[in-house]
């Protein structure tokens, strides 16, 4: 008997499983360093916007939607959320129980809104080109793009908040072009390998970039093809 998946999941499916378990990983790498935490899940974005483009040259299945946003809960929502846990409970010590409850509590809200943002992505966005709410993508990349540039933690846990709520906004994003994806991934793939090179250059590049495509992409951006979840 050989296993059900087995001749029913195509080549991008593989890619969008190795998508999830960079998300256990950058919760397993958080507990050393967040920093190294925040590479990892880059990498799971690059893997993220590779498997778009190995399903439109080795074609999609049926499963691939649904694999993509529970591969997407791990890598873009567990992970960064735990990761700025993480920054809280390094100063956990000068904390009343108030600011733990509240390190606590925004992590899981992000948690919460990625899984809903995601079911919603799912059933009404799905094959579409554009997509209502910030993409888990997105959030996540802003999330470890300030954390590699070192901005503070406080900082930090705000933008998550506010990225949460963003999540679940009645704001349309559209698709990036492929060029324009090719372009974030180098500049992710760079972050990724010198994150401390002169100055942080490339994860502040990566973080202005998805500044920019965060405020000003809803009214001024176009495209003609793309991915995003």
């Amino acid at each position: 008997m050989r296993p059900r998946f087995v001749g029913r999941l195509g080549h991008a499916d593989l890619v969008t499983v190795t998508n999830s378990a960079t998300g256990f990983v950058a919760v397993v790498a958080a507990t050393i360093d967040p920093t190294l935490a925040a590479r990892v899940v880059l990498v799971g974005a690059i893997l993220d916007a590779l498997d778009g483009i190995v399903a439109r040259w080795r074609g999609s299945t049926r499963f691939g939607p649904h694999l993509d946003s529970l591969a997407d809960v791990a890598s873009f929502g567990v992970a960064p959320a735990f990761i700025v846990f993480t920054l809280g409970r390094s100063t956990a010590g000068s904390m009343g129980p108030i600011e733990r409850a509240v390190w606590i509590a925004v992590p899981a809200i992000f948690v919460a809104t990625a899984v809903v943002r995601l079911a919603l992505y799912t059933v009404l966005d799905a094959g579409d080109d554009t997509t209502e709410g910030v993409q888990t993508t997105l959030a996540a990349t802003l999330v470890s793009a300030a954390i590699l540039v070192g901005v503070g933690p406080t900082t930090v846990l705000v933008g998550t908040g506010l990225l949460a709520v963003g999540m679940l906004a009645p704001v349309t994003y559209p698709d990036l072009r492929v060029r324009d994806a090719f372009l974030m991934g180098a500049v992710q793939a760079l972050a990724i390998a010198f994150p401390t090179l002169a100055n942080r250059v490339f994860p502040t590049a990566l973080l202005a970039w998805a500044i920019g495509y965060l405020v000003l992409s809803p009214r001024l951006y176009r495209r003609d093809e793309g991915k995003r979840s």
